[in-house]
């Protein structure tokens, strides 16, 4: 090796350092956030989805979001003729995992509402990598303190079940427990379909808390700018996307699959249409399984669609080139 290799600085190529998100910095203080955007992972799940392993979630998709790193100054984005997440303008800083104790349900929970309620401290925009979509429910939970929010959530089920063999706080609940919450103000629910475990009185009840209910087809015959119009406007959102919402032909990696689900672009599309359209506050991903994908395909679908929302959010705030 020359003795003169690393005065050229390293080309930190994707495969190479710390796996963080987006390779950016970590921040393991939480007492020392500093950034515009602190990345969470939630590595949570009960084992009682039809195949367990979300837990793996947060690391499957650090690992994948290192090649859409964008330590060389951005992501330009040809179409838009925008580069996002410009380096000098947009901070992102990768705060580690909520500490889980092993089916200590409650425990995991408030640990995982301690670290966005950390990140929100600092004036951050929290982003939690789930993780089963239980951990949708201290995510919301920590926003008690802050100013309302409408939820929007892509999904492939309801996971409005109020409760079911004694189970109240598992992935089958969280929209449920977030409608009892009095800072969430209603739900926009995309992407629901087919046979889940959500009964009839689970969407009477959804619909009655103020949610808007979307299937697949229906958002296909509405599109983006229909899909758009029947969200409140003037309010701040608040994203959960559970990856089973897209078809399993392009995310497999997922504990509940379920055919018939969004492609890439419908997604893509009303997610910036919504940054457009007003505040976006927050956001989890839940879901991912990586053991069921060995091509990596659901991990890099998750990696790639949140930076895309990310550069999406900070554009409308003028942090673009």
């Amino acid at each position: 090796m020359s003795e003169n290799a690393y005065d050229k600085g390293r080309l930190n190529l994707p495969f190479v350092g710390h796996c963080t998100f987006g390779k950016q910095p970590a921040c393991l203080d939480w007492d020392a956030i500093d950034a515009d955007i602190a990345i969470l992972g939630a590595p949570f799940d009960m084992g009682t989805q039809y195949r367990a392993g979300a837990r793996f979630g947060p690391r499957g998709i650090r690992e994948a979001s290192t090649l859409f790193s964008f330590g060389h100054g951005g992501a330009y984005d040809f179409e838009d003729d925008v580069t996002y997440l410009p380096a000098d303008k947009v901070r992102l800083v990768d705060i580690g995992d909520a500490d889980i104790i092993h089916t200590d349900t409650n425990q995991s929970h408030d640990n995982i509402e301690f670290g966005v309620r950390k990140i929100l401290d600092a004036k951050a925009l929290p982003v939690v990598l789930g993780g089963d979509h239980s951990v949708h429910i201290p995510c919301i939970r920590a926003f008690a303190d802050q100013e309302p929010v409408h939820i929007i959530h892509v999904d492939a089920h309801l996971d409005f079940v109020d409760e079911r063999h004694g189970v109240r706080y598992g992935h089958g609940n969280p929209l449920r427990r977030a409608s009892e919450m009095s800072h969430v103000t209603g739900f926009t629910q995309l992407g629901i379909r087919n046979v889940s475990s959500s009964n009839r009185s689970d969407y009477d009840a959804a619909r009655a808390a103020g949610s808007d209910i979307l299937s697949v087809r229906d958002v296909r015959k509405l599109g983006t700018d229909g899909v758009l119009a029947r969200i409140p406007e003037g309010v701040r959102y608040y994203l959960t996307i559970d990856i089973d919402g897209f078809d399993p032909s392009i995310a497999p990696g997922t504990g509940t699959p379920s055919h018939g689900g969004f492609l890439y672009y419908e997604v893509l599309e009303l997610m910036q249409g919504l940054a457009k359209k007003g505040d976006i506050v927050g956001m989890d991903l839940v879901e991912v399984a990586p053991d069921y994908d060995i091509s990596g395909s659901t991990s890099f679908l998750a990696a790639q669609l949140l930076m895309n929302i990310l550069g999406y959010v900070f554009h409308e705030k003028g942090l673009s080139s």
